[in-house]
């Protein structure tokens, strides 16, 4: 018995790290049909073996940990740089995959309580409790969306460009049942089960159809200029500068080097997240000598750095998108709303600081969280320019991202140096396309040790700066692309394909096998 429970949980284990090489850098999707087969087919082959219900608790974690712990070891880099972290080094790289592996643990457990009688009906059940987990997994304890297994078709645009109308949730619960119809076909006792083969066979070229109809129709659209050319500036710069006194002010000449600032155009600057080190928003002005000298009035700079302010008669600091003309003059800003656990904010911090804790990031505690998320205008004589703001983190979170869709783009900044030269900044850069491709918007991303990119809103990489280079990309003219079903409904549809599941799980678990 225990060489039999020690080749199961051998087996779970390497499905389980395989299939992070559908994710991105990798995108072997095919992989899945293999792994999320043989693991649909594992558990549901001992449905009727009085198996215990902790032994599915912990097939369905063996399977989550091998998976988040190949794909997201990543995160324990950015305890490297502060010696102070050093000892977490061996915690982090197991207690976060251990972790995100309950959320498969309950996958496996309500799959072994609900027990569903036929193939069929188990089919639906398993795919329904993968789908609704995953999104939960997203959603409770601020979230966290990372490497959903739809994420394994971000090289193929035209399938996932029914977003645009379903969102990335629904395509997720539907690429899961797509995963797992081998194992339906293989474990098939009627012609039922091979007529659902067929069907979610057939899915894929009804996406590739339908993308190829968005992809014609955009391609029709005429280019209309931006009133402001918005330049994405993309760094890279060591994030020791933030640890070995680096002076703020070579760091500032540098982007403004970086920047080629032209005097005779209306450019709106774009500069990643949190770029001027040991410097606060209400200190900017000390450089305002280098800008007024390298920028004019028809220049506006949008940069991330660390906004402080006094409530209460307590400092409280925000990680901020601010846009400032080229005096300095603040125009307007935009505080993160979602903060990075342990990152940015301390979880209980009044207990774990007490145990030497602190955020990563940076040396004052916890950033504020930001109240709401605006669009940010800047208006100059007759030209107008809009966007929404995302930092980092931020643009990982699929949904109505704001109520107002009435906005050029989306701006993304983001500091990848965290994460140094991993898969990490790559399957960070995933996340762009899904949110372009949902809300039919153009993405600018601006990075620092990291990708930065225009893409369009079918999800295409127009213009890119890879990992470790320098230098701008301009983003002059673009195509209006009509509100997309998704950026008006959210996850409506992905609330409806969870009631169908449910109909088709209970209607099927009524049908005896033949």
């Amino acid at each position: 018995m225990k060489k039999k429970f020690l080749f199961e949980s051998l087996l779970l284990l390497i499905i389980g790290g395989l299939t992070s090489l559908s994710l991105p850098p990798f995108n072997f999707f095919l992989i899945n049909f293999l792994t999320l087969s043989i693991f649909f087919i594992f558990l549901f082959k001992r449905l009727d073996r009085k198996v215990s219900k902790k032994k599915f608790f912990f097939y369905g974690w063996l399977f989550g940990f091998s998976y988040f712990f190949s794909n997201l070891y990543w995160i324990t880099i950015s305890l490297t740089f502060d010696k102070s972290f050093i000892f977490l080094l061996p915690i982090a790289l197991i207690l976060i995959p251990s972790f995100l592996a309950l959320f498969y643990s309950f996958i496996s457990l309500f799959f072994c309580l609900i027990k569903p009688k036929n193939i069929i009906s188990a089919f639906f059940t398993f795919s329904l409790l993968f789908g609704v987990i995953e999104f939960l997994r997203g959603t409770i304890l601020t979230g966290f969306p990372w490497n959903l297994i739809v994420y394994t078709f971000s090289e193929n645009l035209k399938f996932i460009s029914i977003i645009s109308l379903i969102g990335t949730y629904s395509l997720n619960l539907i690429v899961i049942s797509l995963f797992i119809t081998p194992a339906i076909f293989i474990l098939r006792k009627s012609k039922k089960e091979i007529f659902l083969t067929i069907i979610f066979f057939l899915l894929p070229f009804l996406f590739l159809i339908y993308g190829t109809f968005q992809k014609k129709e955009f391609l029709d659209k005429n280019f209309i200029e931006n009133p402001y050319i918005i330049r994405i500036i993309s760094s890279n710069i060591n994030l020791e500068r933030f640890y070995n006194d680096t002076p703020a002010k070579d760091v500032v000449n540098e982007l403004i080097s970086i920047s080629k600032p032209d005097k005779t155009k209306r450019i709106f600057f774009l500069w990643p997240e949190g770029i001027i080190p040991n410097t606060y928003l209400d200190q900017i002005k000390l450089f305002a000598g280098d800008f007024s000298k390298n920028f004019n009035e028809n220049h506006f700079i949008g940069l991330g750095i660390t906004k402080r302010t006094i409530k209460n008669n307590k400092k409280i600091y925000f990680n901020s998108l601010s846009v400032l003309d080229n005096n300095l003059n603040l125009l307007n800003n935009y505080d993160k709303n979602k903060l990075v656990p342990f990152g940015e904010f301390l979880p209980l911090e009044i207990f774990l600081k007490k145990i030497g804790l602190k955020t990563i990031t940076n040396n004052f505690g916890s950033f504020t969280k930001g109240n709401d998320r605006k669009i940010i205008k800047i208006e100059n004589k007759n030209y107008e320019l809009s966007f929404l703001p995302l930092i980092c983190y931020e643009i990982i979170y699929t949904g109505n991202l704001s109520k107002n869709f009435d906005f050029d783009f989306i701006a993304n900044i983001s500091e990848d140096g965290w994460f140094g030269k991993s898969i990490g900044p790559k399957q960070h850069f995933a996340h762009s396309i899904f949110r372009a491709i949902e809300n039919g918007k153009y993405v600018v991303r601006a990075a620092n040790n990291g990708m930065s990119a225009l893409i369009n809103p079918l999800g295409e990489i127009e213009k890119k700066i890879n990992y470790g280079e320098k230098g701008y990309i301009d983003f002059e003219k673009k195509k209006d692309v009509d509100k997309t079903f998704f950026s008006k409904y959210g996850n409506m549809i992905f609330l409806v394909l969870i009631l169908l599941y449910i109909f088709l799980t209970i209607s099927f678990n009524r049908i005896k096998d033949e």
